[in-house]
């Protein structure tokens, strides 16, 4: 069974942008993915499609109404669906490479679409939404960051980047970032690949790699390393 994303938002015109484009498009194509975008709009039941309405308390800004975005939900993902839902969200917990390989691994996902000041909390509440961010800063609305998302789990589907070591030695897969990177000419601007990766010497190469890894992530992520066991 291949993976199945559903999309609740405001813009379905946006899907699937560049989730279709390249190896992630191919990957549609082969039916390793789908992808359906539904409009929220479409579950209003008065003539202008209201979807919002003002926070209760007073404030900035307007709320996506609980009663219709459940029922989008709700024919979106019906009772026994095994797929997780997500909601879009600064407040959310931080998504992960490891987060990302669950659900790669799992049937799909719902994924919302917040817009405005925020969703009901009685519908992340009864709908059993998982909240997750991409980032400490705030968007517009959370189409860009369901791309994200998407983008980081479907790569990680089996047969969409080709062979299973295509991204084994990638930054975050073993809790450490990705080592430099160097190619042909073998002299650029003056600054030349380093030795040890043109001596053919694989030992040799791993270590520094991995030498390489660990003195990158001392420097600009500290807290991997704090996180290892």
């Amino acid at each position: 069974m291949s993976f199945s994303a559903a999309i609740i938002t405001l813009f379905p015109e946006l899907f699937p942008g560049p989730l279709g484009a390249s190896v992630l498009g191919r990957g549609m194509a082969d039916g390793l993915w789908w992808l359906q975008a539904t409009q929220l709009r479409d579950f209003a039941t008065d003539r202008h499609r209201t979807v919002d309405d003002t926070p209760s308390g007073g404030g900035a800004g307007m709320v996506l109404k609980p009663d219709i975005l459940a029922r989008a939900i709700d024919t979106v993902s019906p009772e026994g669906d095994p797929r997780p839902r997500i909601l879009m969200s600064p407040r959310g917990t931080p998504l992960t490479q490891a987060r990302a390989r669950q659900l790669a691994l799992g049937p799909g996902a719902v994924i919302v679409c917040g817009r405005f000041e925020g969703v009901d909390q009685r519908v992340i509440d009864g709908r059993q939404l998982e909240e997750i961010s991409i980032g400490d800063y705030v968007l517009a609305g959370g189409e860009v960051a369901a791309m994200v998302l998407l983008e980081a789990v479907v790569r990680l589907i089996p047969g969409v980047l080709g062979g299973p070591d295509s991204h084994a030695d990638e930054s975050f897969e073993n809790g450490l970032l990705e080592y430099p990177q160097y190619t042909r000419p073998q002299s650029f601007e003056g600054l030349d690949i380093p030795a040890v990766l043109t001596s053919g010497d694989h030992g040799k190469i791993a270590r520094w790699r991995a030498e390489q890894s660990k003195t990158l992530t001392a420097v600009r992520r500290p807290d991997l390393l704090r996180d290892r066991p």
